[in-house]
């Protein structure tokens, strides 16, 4: 299945007052209902997704690199609070209050963090990686992915020394298609896909791995704000052939338990790949789930 994919109708960077820029990528108009996009793992801003529901439903999407990863710099103290310190600012300086947020993938501890800090409406975690470290979910985790919790419990710091060490765009590029089934290799691997997504892996890469890596040991361990403690609508995207170990291995429905206001839409048919194949689904959930939202 091709799909449509646009570069950003604009790039966009703010410095804080630490000196640090924050770089983020827009589509859509500068007025429309905005929506953040917490991207995958590695990514830079630049891959977007929906540009047909984006124009039909008047959105403003905004992708915001997190620290060490595309046009934003490194923070070596980049943590979940450092993380929704810099989307505050960048939301402060834009004049937007509480958006929807939409997250893919390693994105979802990131949204999640925002959600707790009462940065944003409602929430759409798609294929979005589970708590890996909570008990419950690790016990269902192939044997190479529990180890890796294990490993970064044991010792956060010489885990991401080494890790780094390894790492890299096209490594990740080649993990990624390894570990997904053939129905969305073969949507990842189309000419349009591919190109896009490789760019936006190196991008991502383009100041080295570190940015990535941090994300990686802080998406793996315990995340601080808890999905109990959520209190906006959250919708949550599986499809039933994902083979991705990094997502949730119970397809949600962990998730669904933990989120006080939440809705799971698990798709038997779909891959990972469902935030681009069922973009307009996604996107008018989340818009109808922003008049529900609570604090």
């Amino acid at each position: 299945m091709e799909v449509e994919i646009v570069l950003p109708d604009r790039k966009r960077q703010l410095l804080l007052p630490t000196g640090r820029p924050i770089g983020w990528a827009e589509w859509g108009s500068e007025q429309g209902t905005p929506v953040l996009f917490c991207t995958g793992a590695g990514m830079s801003s630049s891959l977007g997704f929906g540009a047909e529901a984006i124009r039909d439903r008047g959105i403003r999407l905004l992708c915001i690199d997190r620290p060490g990863l595309g046009r934003s710099a490194p923070d070596p103290e980049k943590s979940f609070g450092s993380w929704t310190a810099d989307v505050a600012a960048v939301l402060t300086a834009e004049g937007i209050e509480r958006p929807a947020a939409v997250a893919y993938s390693q994105g979802a501890p990131f949204a999640v963090a925002l959600a707790g800090a009462g940065l944003v409406s409602a929430l759409a975690l798609v294929a979005g990686q589970d708590e890996l470290a909570h008990p419950q979910v690790k016990a269902l985790l192939p044997p190479q992915m529990a180890g890796l919790v294990d490993a970064i419990a044991a010792d956060p710091a010489a885990f991401e020394a080494s890790f780094a060490t390894q790492v890299d765009a096209e490594g990740m590029l080649a993990l990624v298609l390894g570990m997904s089934a053939p129905h969305d290799r073969a949507f990842y691997e189309a000419p349009s896909f591919l190109a896009a997504y490789r760019r936006a892996l190196q991008e991502g890469f383009a100041q080295g791995p570190a940015g990535y890596v941090r994300d990686f040991t802080l998406a793996l361990r315990p995340w601080p704000i808890q999905p109990e403690v959520v209190r906006v609508p959250v919708h949550l995207w599986y499809g039933g052939r994902d083979t991705s170990p990094s997502h949730s291995p119970d397809f949600g429905a962990s998730l669904e338990r933990r989120f006080p206001n939440a809705a799971l839409h698990l798709l038997p048919e779909e891959g990972g790949s469902l935030l681009w194949t069922r973009s307009g689904e996604i996107l008018r959930a989340l818009l109808s789930a922003v008049g529900q939202s609570t604090r």
